[in-house]
């Protein structure tokens, strides 16, 4: 009579609830004219949520890799919390990542591997859900030790779920699991059994928590949390177990038995009681009940009424309720009809059902038409009343009519039957070959009833193809046809095909298998055996054929020298498919090589193996002789040869080196040495008796630690030539050399061709100027340049092997200020000349002197007159006019002209006397 309670349609309303007076355990009584039956049992708490204590926290030292849990330690509290974390006082939330978990069940924070930047404060935040009120710890400060950095471990799971959970039907289970490591570990779920994930569970953003909502009986089974890092991994188990109940509902006649039987899971083990009408069920002589199990024997009217089964362990308690119903009744249709029409294939079985609501139990006969049936070879009436016939023909179309009775009344209900044509698959899909790349149609044809639609569908390896997802798979073909073309076939692609033809009366099948050929796949285990100086032992294991034999095998090698990799030679020279092992030949001694194979079969290429370890073959004497041997040039007394150096893979081995040897033409007697150098390509003799341009045999031979290899080819060597240059000035370079000695093997010299480039141009492009004598003057040149100069012999054979560049320098360049501010003039048959000093640029020749040049009229013989100052006094005979012009001289040459200065005859002065006429200036 509580005034705070209201009963609103079987609800519960309690207003302004205090936790005193309505606090407790609540059950729903529910009653109609079928009985009553009781709720589970609803306790009410009051959520609540204390202050947690302002005590400060110690504060938490650890090293940079190093994992920490941080405790929370909720304060009292009552209702759902939640459980999140700040860092450094920020406003918004720790963010959870696989680095960092907060523990719905602890409030603990656990950070997998410490980091620099996790130093700081972090304060617990506790949340109650039904309240909203929040409350926050004191913070705890994490430093960071600096005496080590913790090494890589293999993960430790921190926060597990337990071994075994019941979970009852319709709720959410949440299963944690985090791991502490070094790497930071990565979680995965996954169900021990096999079968996969439940598809509506949700994995949380850093795969700590697994949740399953509506939890239902397939969901049960053993879970694993699996955390691994690169050094290692760990896993934690658990097992989920259904917690039902299971009540059947149970209808018998007066005078019948009743047997009902409930069954429950949990553990502890439940402990079961029966209510009948919200009461506890009072036990007799005819009412037994054995755990779970309810016996009445010889049930009346007075036993109907609602029944529950409670099972109950210290986890709770729940309920499964069902009706027992004590009737007598005629047999009814109403609910249970007999199919109203039915299609069936000629040949094929039909089962007809009669299944009336009759009490007592009613006797089922069959009529067709008019006439009762009996049971014959082809039809049978059941023990439960259903029709069978098999082997249908045409004549069996029609109506029939089961006939149901009991002692309170009969009745009847009718169907159809119709007979079709069977559907037949008159062109089924044949096994066939096929080639990577091809395409081919698998056909499916059938034959039908004609008021029939069928419907194709194909089977790849027993799974349905879907078509709008698989690119290859195409079905093609009419009503009565679903081809299937695969087009652009792969490997992938082999395998069993079934094409399945449905209609609403039958279904058919056919089947084929297609092969796929393709190139063979990589040969395995390839092993390097016997190694020689030159070649080496191989053998294998066969890959994957492709359903096409493998013909030849090929084997490749690869070097430090060689440009990728490149087919070898081998005994057999070609390897047949049934053999796994060959010689690989002609390999260089002493270089390191790596080998793979290469299956080939009539399809064509495959792919290779996995290269070999790589090996290095024996040391051997040298082979080859060294190339391009040849020679000449070099300074006065000196014989130059050179050659092409040996490339290291074929030097065969360790301490390789070039033995050069000589000998004057005509003479007998060689004269050799060793260069202990791999690289060497040029060898110098210096004698200064040599005559230039003296004949040499020579030859160059290689040795390496095993031995002596062979020699060149002798060639004839000229020894050097000599070559002088000065430099006149800033364009002219005088050249000279000694002439060559007239021998029967030189012929006789008819010349000889100079040639000179500018440093940084090729020699080909040098210019050349021909000379009969030893001596050249080269002009035209540019000032302050090095030129190359060199000089080779000719007769009529054509042109010698040229001499040894020599390096000349031109003079810095002559001044290019003319001479200025020039005065002249003139007393009888004199003139007089006056001009200021000229000075030199800094990239000018020093000035040495000047250069009076004059002339009668434009026509006259030029006089010249140097002088290193800057004045001049000329003799001049009168009568004519004159021109004069001045140079500056140098170390480079002449300087520029101050231009022509022209004196006229009207000038000279008569009686012997002086007269100034007038003053030139030149600029």
């Amino acid at each position: 009579m509580d005034l705070n309670y209201n009963l609103v349609e079987g609800n519960l309303l309690i207003n302004n609830p205090h936790a005193t007076h309505h606090g407790g355990v609540y059950q729903c009584i529910a009653t109609n004219t079928f009985g009553t039956i009781v709720s589970k049992e609803a306790k009410v708490q009051f959520a609540y949520l204390q202050n947690f204590s302002r005590k400060p926290r110690n504060t938490v030292s650890v090293r940079e890799g190093q994992a920490v849990v941080l405790l929370c330690g909720p304060p009292p509290h009552n209702g759902e919390i939640k459980y999140s974390w700040v860092f450094n006082r920020r406003p918004s939330f720790l963010l959870q990542d696989t680095r960092r978990f907060v523990s719905q069940r602890t409030g603990n924070l656990y950070i997998a591997k410490v980091e620099a930047s996790d130093v700081g404060n972090y304060t617990c935040v506790v949340r109650n859900m039904m309240t909203n009120a929040t409350v926050y710890s004191s913070p705890t400060p994490v430093e960071l030790r600096r005496d080590a950095v913790m090494a890589e471990y293999e993960p430790k799971i921190e926060v597990q779920f337990p071994e075994s959970l019941h979970v009852t039907k319709g709720s959410s289970v949440k299963l944690e699991c985090f791991a502490l490591g070094n790497p930071v570990p990565a979680i995965t779920w996954r169900r021990t059994d096999g079968n996969p994930l439940p598809g509506k569970m949700k994995i949380n953003h850093s795969n700590g928590v697994l949740e399953i909502p509506y939890f239902r009986p397939e969901d049960a089974g053993a879970y694993e949390c699996v955390a691994e890092n690169s050094r290692g991994k760990n896993i934690a188990k658990g097992q989920l177990i259904f917690q039902s109940m299971i009540a059947h509902n149970v209808y018998k006649l007066t005078v019948a038995n009743l047997q009902w039987e409930c069954r429950a899971s949990g553990k502890p083990k439940p402990v079961y009681r029966w209510l009948k009408n919200g009461e506890p069920l009072v036990l007799e002589d005819r009412i037994l009940v054995e755990g779970g199990r309810l016996a009445v024997s010889r049930i009346n009217l007075l036993d109907s009424g609602m029944y529950q089964c409670l099972a109950e362990n210290e986890h709770g308690a729940i309920y499964a309720s069902a009706e027992l119903k004590v009737v007598a009744s005629a047999p009814d249709f109403s609910k249970s009809l007999v199919k109203k029409s039915m299609l069936i294939q000629r040949g094929g079985e039909v089962i007809m059902e009669c299944r009336p609501h009759a009490s007592p139990r009613a006797s089922i006969s069959w009529r067709r038409g008019g006439e009762f049936l009996k049971d014959s070879k082809r039809r049978t009436i059941m023990e439960d009343g259903t029709l069978r016939i098999s082997n249908i023909s045409e004549s069996d179309g029609g109506r029939y009519t089961c006939v149901a009775r009991n002692p309170f009344g009969t009745s009847s209900s009718t169907g159809t039957l119709v007979v079709k044509e069977p559907t037949k698959i008159t062109v089924p899909p044949l096994s066939v070959d096929a080639t990577v790349g091809q395409s081919i149609v698998l056909p499916c044809e059938v034959s039908r009833d004609s008021s029939l639609d069928p419907t194709f569908k194909w089977f790849f390896n027993g799974k349905l193809i879907d078509f709008n997802k698989q690119d290859h798979f195409e079905m093609i073909g009419g009503e009565s046809a679903g081809d299937l073309m695969v087009r652009n076939i792969q490997l992938k692609h082999s395998g069993k095909y079934v094409c399945m033809v449905h209609t609403v009366v039958d279904s058919v099948s056919a089947a084929a298998d297609l092969i796929v050929r393709g190139p063979p796949g990589a040969p395995e285990g390839l092993m390097v055996g016997e190694i020689t100086d030159s070649s080496a032992q191989l053998s294998w294991g066969s890959g994957p054929d492709n359903h096409s034999p493998v013909t030849t095998y090929t084997i490749q090698a690869r070097t430090p020298f060689s440009i990728g990799w490149q087919a070898v030679r081998t005994v057999p020279d070609s390897v047949p498919g049934q053999m796994f092992h060959a010689t690989v030949i002609d390999l260089n001694p002493w270089v390191d090589y790596e080998f793979r194979v290469v299956a080939i079969n009539n399809v064509g290429v495959g792919e290779p193996s996995m290269q070999s370890k790589q090996i290095r073959t024996k040391a051997a004497v040298p082979e080859v002789a060294p190339g391009n041997v040849s020679g000449g040039g070099g300074s006065r007394g000196e014989l130059v040869i050179q050659w092409e150096p040996i490339p290291e893979e074929l030097q065969n081995g360790e301490e390789f080196g070039y033995i050069v040897a000589f000998r004057s033409l005509g003479t007998t007697t060689w004269k050799q040495t060793v260069l202990a150098s791999p690289d060497a390509s040029r060898y110098t003799f210096r004698n200064d008796s040599i005559p230039p341009l003296s004949q040499f045999e020579v030859k160059v031979g290689v040795y390496n630690k095993e031995g002596e290899g062979p020699s060149s080819h002798v060639v004839v060597v000229y020894s050097a030539e000599e070559v002088l240059a000065r430099t006149l000035s800033a364009s002219e370079i005088e050249v000279y050399w000694e002439p060559i000695p007239q021998t029967a093997s030189s012929g006789k010299i008819i010349g000889y061709e100079v040639l000179c480039w500018e440093e940084g141009v090729q020699e080909s492009d040098a210019e050349m100027v021909k000379v009969t004598d030893t001596v050249a003057l080269l002009s035209g040149l540019m000032g302050s340049t090095l030129y190359l100069i060199s000089v080779r012999a000719q007769n009529s054979a054509g042109a010698g092997p040229s001499s040894p560049a020599v390096n000349v320098t031109t003079k810095k360049p002559p001044p290019s200020q003319p001479p200025g501010n020039i005065e002249w003039n003139l007393t009888n048959s004199k003139i007089f000349l006056k001009w200021e000093h000229v000075k030199a640029m800094g990239n000018e020749s020093e000035v040495t002197g000047y250069k009076v040049v004059y002339r009668q009229n434009w026509l006259g013989k030029s006089s010249v007159v140097e002088t290193n100052r800057t004045s001049v006094e000329l003799q001049v005979p009168s009568g004519d006019d004159y021109l004069i012009e001045i140079k500056v001289l140098s170390g480079g040459g002449d300087g520029s002209s101050s231009g022509p200065i022209r004196i006229p005859k009207m000038s000279i002065v008569l009686d012997g006397l002086f007269f100034c006429l007038f003053t030139i200036h030149v600029i």
